[in-house]
């Protein structure tokens, strides 16, 4: 009889040995197909701020997403073409002032204002792509008013030019250095004109 109690006690301390070794090998097994391998991302990324995408939205085939890079595609385009017209301009108010300087010889009020529209332009172009507030001392400034204006006219449309091909997503130092040397011989006509 007690060699019954014994086999009885080994068989319920085998049953629970077996027992504890199946759950253990269960949930091993499930905590595995249910965690994700270690530096995987995860599966559904939200945005911080909603409405607002941010760059680790890889949700690539929504539809809000693309509404998104589209319009800020056209948002960019629009603003291209803005500092294209910018250019533009100030190529045409260049050949407008060298004209007008060339038949008075000299600056009016409507030049004055003309040359204080070409400079706010020349400065918007310029922060456009990229350049800072600063001015920069430019060094080939003609001494006579007449070579300055010519070459003020000059430079308007070498910026135009320079404008219309550079891409939109460059920082052209040529259109920053090009709207600086044209900042310069404006600031230089209307302190003359004083």
């Amino acid at each position: 009889m007690f060699r019954l109690q014994i086999e009885a006690r080994l068989s319920w301390r085998m049953r629970i040995v077996m027992i504890a070794s199946v759950v253990l090998f269960l949930t091993t097994v499930t905590h595995a197909q249910s965690s994700r391998p270690n530096g995987a991302p995860p599966s559904d990324p939200t945005p911080a701020v909603p409405g607002k995408a941010d760059s680790s939205d890889t949700n690539f085939g929504s539809p809000e997403n693309e509404m998104r890079s589209k319009l800020l595609l056209k948002e960019e385009k629009k603003q291209y073409d803005e500092n294209v017209a910018r250019a533009r301009e100030v190529s045409q108010l260049g050949s407008q002032v060298q004209e007008s300087f060339a038949a008075k010889k000299l600056f009016g009020s409507d030049e004055g204002k003309k040359l204080e529209r070409l400079e706010k332009l020349t400065r918007r172009i310029r922060n456009e792509a990229g350049g800072s507030e600063s001015d920069a001392e430019v060094k080939d400034i003609p001494g006579e008013i007449e070579a300055a204006v010519k070459r003020l006219a000059d430079v308007a449309e070498e910026l135009y030019k320079l404008v219309e091909k550079t891409p939109r997503h460059v920082v052209s130092a040529a259109v920053i250095d090009q709207a600086n040397k044209l900042i310069g011989l404006v600031q230089r006509l209307r302190n003359s004109n004083r």
